[in-house]
């Protein structure tokens, strides 16, 4: 008996949550299709049914990954927060404890830069994808205050990414949250965030 239009979705499904959690814990390079598959209940067989390569996996569960992330709730036009809190809440969430220790559900931008530099035009792309649309986001919110936005809002977002990737990175503890901290105090600072105060706009901002 065939399986019914749903069960491949669903089954798509499962595989490319299986790549975001892998890739995420131990990175594109050292993730091998039989690996997802089996984080999957599948076999090796099946992933060709959905997919050509692992590169097309990988953008797939980078979408995925994006589509889960905080400023990916934020459309530009949203009557329910405006682009300061939609932006405050991103680095908050982003330079939390949480994200911090939680590596399965990690963005990507912060558990595969390495192998992502390593890898073909397509994961790339995907990859760039995301950390633009961090960028947009806080670019948004800065023109909103008045701030100088572009060179600004380009340095909170690597703020957030880099300050995660090296917390996670240091073995003693103690540094790590402290980076995590330092970093998080900052960024809110640069965007005007700090203690949920919008920045007083200033003439000229770009």
């Amino acid at each position: 008996m065939p399986y019914r239009p749903e069960h491949r979705d669903q089954t798509r499904a499962r595989i490319v949550r299986s790549a975001m959690i892998l890739f995420n814990n131990r990175g594109f390079e050292t993730v091998s299709i039989d690996h997802v598959m089996a984080h999957a209940g599948l076999t090796r067989g099946g992933f060709y049914r959905h997919f050509k390569a692992k590169s097309d996996l990988y953008a797939e569960a980078v979408a995925l990954s994006l589509a889960e992330t905080p400023w990916s709730r934020w459309d530009g036009v949203s009557v329910d927060f405006s682009a300061d809190e939609a932006a405050a809440q991103v680095v908050r969430a982003y330079l939390s404890v949480h994200h911090l220790e939680d590596i399965d559900g990690s963005c990507p931008l912060v558990a595969l830069p390495s192998d992502v530099a390593r890898s073909d035009r397509r994961v790339r792309t995907a990859f760039e994808k995301v950390f633009r649309a961090m960028v947009g986001l806080f670019q948004e919110s800065l023109r909103h205050a008045g701030r100088p936005r572009s060179k600004r809002a380009l340095a909170i977002a690597g703020l957030c990414v880099g300050g995660m990737v090296v917390a996670r990175a240091i073995e003693d503890v103690g540094l790590a949250r402290a980076l995590r901290a330092a970093s998080l105090d900052v960024a809110l600072e640069l965007g005007g965030w700090a203690h949920g105060k919008r920045a007083k706009p200033k003439p000229g901002g770009k």
